[in-house]
């Protein structure tokens, strides 16, 4: 058990053994460790980050700079789908921010939120990689493209609809 008693937070600690086990013995490997934790509990929490630090031989601080550098990594949990809206410069040029403001208002979240239902979560990215088709959003790997705001909200509320079925 871990010596900081994070197995009482609530996380399946044991869940992070094989990875740990596979990559824990290089601190070099941290961020990939990061990932690994990611993918299986869909975030980091905050016991994962203790857990993570005394397995590597390291400290909750340095893996929590490493967490919070990347915007990869994610240290709360997030909706059914993750919206990720580019703020790259072509996006930003054909109005990503006014798409933003559509889907801010229509979903009463701002960047880096998540819906009261647990259904939609909100981040902004430097880049999707798909300017010809901007603006552009993808939703758990799926990209929108020539999106108006009035084309955002429709698609959020498609996937509300499916997501009630």
């Amino acid at each position: 058990m871990c010596k900081c008693n994070c197995s009482s937070a609530g996380s399946d600690l044991k869940l992070l053994d094989g990875v740990l086990e596979s990559y824990g013995g290089d601190k070099g490997n941290l961020i990939t460790v990061l990932q690994k934790a990611q993918e299986i509990y869909g975030y980091i929490p905050t016991d994962v980050v203790y857990y993570i630090a005394e397995k590597m031989g390291s400290t909750p601080a340095k893996v929590m700079g490493v967490a919070t550098f990347y915007t990869q990594f994610r240290l709360k949990p997030i909706g059914k789908y993750l919206i990720m809206l580019c703020k790259g410069t072509a996006c930003h040029v054909n109005g990503s921010g006014e798409i933003e403001k559509a889907i801010c208002k229509h979903l009463n979240i701002e960047d880096g939120g998540t819906t009261d239902d647990g259904l939609f979560s909100l981040k902004n990215v430097a880049c999707l990689g798909c300017c010809s088709l901007s603006p552009v959003m993808m939703i758990n790997g799926v990209a929108y493209g020539s999106l108006t705001p009035d084309k955002a909200v429709g698609i959020l509320e498609d996937l509300k609809k499916e997501a009630a079925e």
